[in-house]
């Protein structure tokens, strides 16, 4: 990108005008070929996979229209009540009429109910009915999705509750919750104190949005290919709109560090692009490589979320080295205009005086920083040990919503295991021949933890039949993980053995408890390859054996504290009100993946944009605590402002209703504070002190074969403050006046 780059600071009306042409091409391609998002996923070689599959082939699973459930209670008295069925009657007529719905089955209906359509609980104070759509669950207008819900909402009185669920209220438009603003004001504020000017503060946001407004049209269009799940784009633009911001900060901080110490505007912009705008470029390219190690765990639904997040990543990475350099170009110096009061107050100084300070600290006592640094991280691991992976249900929406409605009159009428129903398929020995499949559905019937076992209900080539077995408990309780582990390893067999009869559990349970195992045993293979991606990138980049390895193992030690914040908010409960977290429950399945692909990517930024000025430094004097320090005082200060932002930027999705959102929104925020401000500042840099002349040791066959890379400029040295033991005055500690 480096020629690139320099042409878009030598033309930057042309580099303008070419991103607007590519924004409005994006705009286009969005709109003529955008897919639509969806929630589904296959996972292969599990038993879920082989009960759908039969599903499928018997039963026509696959082309099964969309429906939801409509579920009521009235205040007091039974749910047939005259007054109730004229009530509920209305609403069902309202919802006739939407033009994507085929059918609406009435629990007052005797027909309807007699095929399951419609039904009321045992004590006949909870009712449901069926709406099914003409179309499938993913191809329903979002529209007709959400006149359903208005209609469902308004019918909601004093003396009537009513909810919906169903599958396809996922799909109705997801949209990013509003509260993103207020992490991009938080951004604001923090810019503003870092560069003391309204225009510089300006920038990074204004060309982090435009790349993130291209790299979401994108998205669309690549679900048309793709299945990307619903709340993709949201968690798309969440990460673009942070490391947007994050690459923007880096390129334009390193532009007024030019202009600070007297280079011309041209030249600061040359400067930026080739020592900040290089480094943006391999801290982008590393996030991409980590988000594409998702693809080995061969998850559909995970390789949509890894696509839309790359994509996002990308666009917001050239909008930092070619749209920004542009910018800074045209306006010179105006880029520091409408200055704040204490800018000018400010008496022009060496960058990072601070954290040079801060790094004679930790170098006197690197044993110390280091000891509670890693004490401290591997205690908020511990919840981690106590992890329970599962897809978030209705139960955890806030009151009110229509889905919650349901979700807690069902629990109430029919039993919290009618929410998660298990199904299970049975092959047949032979055709119509049931002896076998009643056998199993009395088994499973007697066991424990079910409520009940329907008989079964043969396919119509009679070659097998569904038992539908409902457990006793939620889909999100331990105690029903319990009783599916139970039913495949010994109910099942028990039952079935010399019946000739092969039976699958699937239903919603079974599929979670299947991905939390298939991503259990493909992540030592994820691991190996990001992870060993990330190392070999950083040995080339950094001429060290050391460096890399250090920054592998402490991403590993961020992630693990970062899951253990998010077990101890979303599974046990602690400052959940805080978050609005309206119920616990387990972790999604994906959540340590994807954190740890989004995680190492980002730790590898901030290590990349520290690390670099240390090498540096070393290569000018072959002092390693020297170099340490003055690479604290070189990035120190926009690495601290970085993650600032981006934890805001994560933070303020937490506050939306999405609940997949919400935890990714707090692991990612938690994730990237705690790697910054004690790995990277605390942890790293001690570390590194303590290992002295190692950090850059490299064998000598593979320093002949690996290329020299600079990050940084050969004149930086005149602008970063340093503090020495010599300029050192006080005998107490306290570092001297620089």
């Amino acid at each position: 990108m480096g020629p690139v780059s320099r042409w878009s600071v030598r033309h930057p009306w042309r580099a303008i005008g070419a991103w607007a042409l590519l924004v409005a091409l994006v705009i286009v391609l969005a709109g003529q070929f955008g897919g639509s998002y969806n929630d589904s996923f296959s996972l292969p070689d599990t038993e879920s996979a082989t009960a759908q599959q039969i599903l499928e082939r018997e039963f026509g699973a696959s082309s099964t229209s969309a429906s939801v459930q409509i579920v009521f209670a009235p205040a007091s008295g039974r749910a047939d009540a005259p007054a109730v069925k004229a009530e509920v009657d209305r609403l069902l007529a309202q919802l006739a009429d939407i033009p994507s719905v085929a059918a609406v089955a009435s629990p007052f209906d005797p027909q309807a109910a007699a095929h399951g359509g419609g039904r009321l609980s045992q004590d006949g104070t909870v009712g449901v009915a069926q709406v099914t759509f003409k179309t499938a669950t993913d191809k329903t207008p979002a529209a007709d999705v959400q006149a359903l819900v208005a209609d469902v909402t308004a019918a909601n009185s004093t003396s009537l509750q009513v909810g919906a669920g169903g599958q396809v209220l996922d799909f109705a438009g997801t949209k990013p919750p509003s509260t993103e603003l207020i992490g991009v004001l938080v951004a604001v504020v923090i810019l503003l104190l870092m560069f003391g000017s309204l225009v510089a503060a300006g920038l990074p946001i204004l060309s982090a949005l435009i790349a993130l407004g291209t790299g979401l049209s994108l998205v669309t269009v690549a679900a048309r290919f793709l299945d990307i799940a619903t709340f993709g784009p949201t968690l798309a633009a969440m990460i673009g709109l942070g490391v947007g911001i994050d690459y923007s900060l880096f390129v334009i901080n390193r532009y007024r560090q030019a202009v600070d110490v007297g280079r011309e505007p041209t030249d600061a912009a040359y400067e930026a692009v080739a020592t900040a705008g290089r480094a943006v470029l391999f801290a982008g390219t590393t996030v991409i490589i980590a988000l594409s190690g998702l693809f080995v765990l061969r998850i559909n639904f995970m390789n949509g979320l890894a696509v839309g997040a790359a994509v996002t990543v990308l666009m917001v990475m050239l909008g930092a080295v070619t749209l920004l350099p542009a910018v800074l170009s045209l306006l010179g110096r105006r880029v520091f205009a409408v200055r704040m009061p204490w800018a000018r107050r400010r008496a022009p100084h060496p960058e990072g005086g601070g954290f040079a300070r801060y790094g004679l600290r930790l170098q006197r006592r690197p044993w110390v920083f280091l000891a509670v640094a890693v004490v401290f991280m591997v205690a908020l691991a511990v919840p981690v040990l106590s992890i329970r992976q599962g897809f978030p249900d209705a139960g955890g929406k806030p009151a009110g919503n229509v889905q919650r409605t349901a979700y807690d009159l069902t629990s109430k009428g029919f039993g919290a295991g009618a929410n998660g129903p298990f199904v299970v398929v049975a092959e047949l020995p032979a055709k119509n021949d049931l002896a076998g499949a009643k056998a199993l559905s009395e088994a499973l019937g007697k066991e424990p933890g079910v409520a009940f076992a329907s008989p079964p209900q043969p396919s119509k080539s009679g070659t097998a039949a569904i038992i539908s077995v409902q457990p006793t408990t939620g889909p999100q309780d331990a105690a029903t993980s319990a009783t599916l582990t139970r039913m495949r390893g010994e109910v099942i067999p028990q039952a079935t053995a010399g019946t000739g009869v092969r039976a699958y559990v699937g239903g919603t349970t079974a599929i979670t408890e299947d991905f939390g195992r298939v991503l259990t045993d493909a992540l030592p293979l994820f691991l190996t390859v990001v992870v060993g991606l990330g190392f070999l990138a950083l040995v080339g980049l950094f001429r060290s054996i050391v460096v890399p390895l250090t920054a592998a193992v402490t991403s590993l030690l961020s992630l693990g504290a970062a899951l253990g914040a998010t077990v101890a908010v979303f599974q046990w409960g602690w400052f959940d009100s805080l978050f609005g977290i309206t119920a616990t429950g387990p972790i999604l399945p994906f959540l340590p993946v994807m954190l740890f692909a989004i995680l190492f990517g980002l730790s590898m930024d901030y290590q990349v944009f520290l690390v670099s000025r240390m090498q540096e430094e070393w290569g000018r004097t072959a002092d390693n605590a020297k170099a340490v320090r003055r690479g604290l005082a070189g990035s120190g200060r926009v690495v601290a402002a970085a993650a600032a932002i981006m934890s805001s930027v994560f933070l303020s999705f937490v506050f939306g209703d999405d609940n997949t959102i919400k935890m990714f929104g707090l692991a990612l925020a938690v994730a990237v504070l705690l790697d910054a401000f004690v790995v990277r500042l605390v942890l790293v840099p001690s570390l590194m002190t303590v290992l002295g002349r190692a950090n850059w040791w490299v064998p000598g066959w593979l320093a002949r074969i690996l290329p020299k890379v600079h990050l940084e400029s050969e004149e930086e040295a005149a602008e970063i403050a340093d503090v020495d033991e010599e300029a050192e005055s006080d005998p107490l500690g306290e570092p001297a006046q620089v």
